[in-house]
């Protein structure tokens, strides 16, 4: 019997959705590969607040745009199932924003907790950040009909460690999209906008991510700054991201504000060193998705995506001379095909078909 499944999209409507926009995405299109490939019989409701049309590339996927706005599915999902179609055999909540109710009657409901940032550095976060993310936990904890899905195993014991039931704690992993070799070419070569991007740049280390406190950019600017004395192939430090909240000083380096997916892996595939050092990090996608084009990267301790991924250079959030020490041995490992394969087959088994197939087993 075909299952309804609804998936909400209401961080699509912010100004910056960032990695949950790319789980959220990734997600849609793994369903939709299980559904194509009857894998999975299935229809899929993907839930948008007011807004403009939303398209989500798959024709396996209905949109549904309420007549309600972002911030008003956020102060009541946690209360009320608005927008929820009554026939949803499955809700899932890509955030903790919720619906954590409605659907059919015996609906399973579950929600990506993507980290407990504000309880473990709430000086990174707003005062209204954390009382909204803690309101929703103690949700979470309290209703023993909610299934929280995490990225790592790490991620289980914290939440385990807060109180939510063991049993109602899944694992599922994050996928990616691999470069063909065709797209490979073209990401090799760049294109018009990005040569106008980089001028007479050549070499360059790239960060990518919103610029907000987390991120952890300071330390990595100025881990940069004394790496690039020692191996002055490192290039100047690039950043692409929107500006989040936080006041953030990224003096000595330099602001590429957004890009554009083409642009963005273009740039990615000329990159000497791809760093991501976050202090907290739900998943880390920046830094297999760099992996996946073959290019050394420099991942902080923190980063669950590549936790047992020997390719990536692992260094403390928290250490300059670890990020530094780990920019100089990044600029000097091996970059001939052999190891920019090596750094591709590192990644292989992550692709949105698996990450989907994890997301049905929690939902069974």
């Amino acid at each position: 019997m075909t299952q309804q499944i609804l998936i909400t999209l209401d961080q699509l409507r912010r100004p910056s959705p960032a990695g949950i926009g790319t789980y959220i995405r990734g997600l849609l299109s793994g369903l939709s590969e299980l559904v194509s490939s009857r894998e999975l019989d299935a229809q899929i409701v993907a839930l948008a607040p007011r807004g403009p049309a939303l398209n989500v590339g798959s024709e396996f996927v209905s949109v549904r745009t309420m007549s309600v706005g972002e911030k008003w599915t956020t102060l009541t999902w946690p209360r009320a199932a608005i927008g929820v179609p009554r026939d949803s055999e499955v809700v899932h909540a890509t955030s903790m924003a919720g619906p954590f109710r409605g659907g059919a009657p015996g609906a399973v409901h579950s929600v990506l907790v993507h980290d407990l940032l504000w309880r473990e550095y709430p000086e990174l976060t707003t005062r209204r950040g954390v009382s909204y993310h803690e309101a929703r936990l103690q949700q979470i904890i309290r209703d023993d009909q909610i299934r929280a899905l995490v990225t790592s195993a790490p991620m289980k014991e914290k939440l385990a460690s807060s109180g939510v039931d063991r049993d109602r704690i899944y694992v599922i992993h994050l996928g990616i999209e691999h470069p063909t070799k065709r797209d490979q070419s073209t990401l090799s070569n760049g294109d018009a906008r990005l040569n106008a991007l980089l001028g007479d740049v050549d070499n360059f280390t790239l960060a990518v991510g919103t610029i907000q406190p987390r991120k952890n950019l300071e330390r990595l600017i100025a881990a940069h700054a004394q790496a690039r004395r020692t191996a002055s192939d490192l290039g100047p430090l690039l950043i692409v991201g929107a500006r989040g909240w936080g006041d953030v000083n990224t003096d000595g380096a330099r602001e590429l504000g957004e890009l554009d997916d083409d642009t963005l892996g273009a740039l990615v595939a000329r990159a000497r060193v791809v760093a991501y050092v976050p202090i907290e990090e739900g998943w880390g996608l920046p830094a297999v998705e760099a992996l996946a084009i073959g290019r050394p990267v420099v991942a902080s301790t923190t980063v669950p995506s590549v936790v047992d991924n020997n390719e990536a250079i692992r260094v403390s959030a928290v250490s300059i001379e670890e990020i530094r020490d780990g920019l100089i041995r990044a600029a000097n490992a091996p970059d001939d095909q052999s190891a920019q394969q090596r750094r591709r087959d590192s990644v292989q088994h992550l692709n949105w078909a698996s990450c989907a197939r994890e997301h049905v087993a929690a939902w069974s």
